[in-house]
């Protein structure tokens, strides 16, 4: 397992860009602007992690920027931690016996969702290319939300 990035929701991407870069001192590695789903994900590194995130793109911060932004309330502004695994089937079979809710199943081969005991999500990413499709992960459907 390889930890990847922290995903937090921004109401104002300026503001949290000036802060994050200008006075805290990350510097801006990456950006998706998704039209269809209308939101900006701005990736974000430490200097010191430079390198290692133009390499691996990990670790990071990954601002989230909904267009049409929300209240966010009750912890929603933090998103969810990412780590990236070697077989994301064997990784959910593993929890799963162990009494984790797979919240959002790895139908694709790839993402999948949990939470932990404080409900923190934890999403968990497929290394390299997705996983052929396969049961009983294709069928799953959604547990509660993540």
């Amino acid at each position: 397992m390889r930890y990847l990035h922290t995903m937090i929701r921004v109401h104002d991407l300026d503001e949290s860009l000036d802060f994050y870069c200008h006075k805290l001192g990350l510097t801006e590695c990456n950006r998706i602007d998704n039209e269809q789903g209308r939101y900006t994900l701005v990736y974000l590194h430490a200097p010191l992690d430079a390198q290692l995130a133009r390499n691996t793109q990990a670790p990071l911060l990954e601002l989230t920027y909904n267009w049409d932004t929300e209240e966010y309330t009750g912890g929603r502004n933090f998103g969810h931690l990412a780590y990236e695994v070697d077989d994301i089937y064997a990784v959910c079979q593993k929890l799963m016996d162990q009494g984790v809710t797979i919240n959002r199943p790895p139908r694709d081969g790839w993402m999948a969702f949990i939470r932990s005991p404080d409900n923190i999500s934890i999403e968990l990413l497929q290394k390299g290319e997705p996983l052929p499709e396969k049961e009983p992960w294709a069928s799953m459907e959604n547990t509660g939300t993540w």
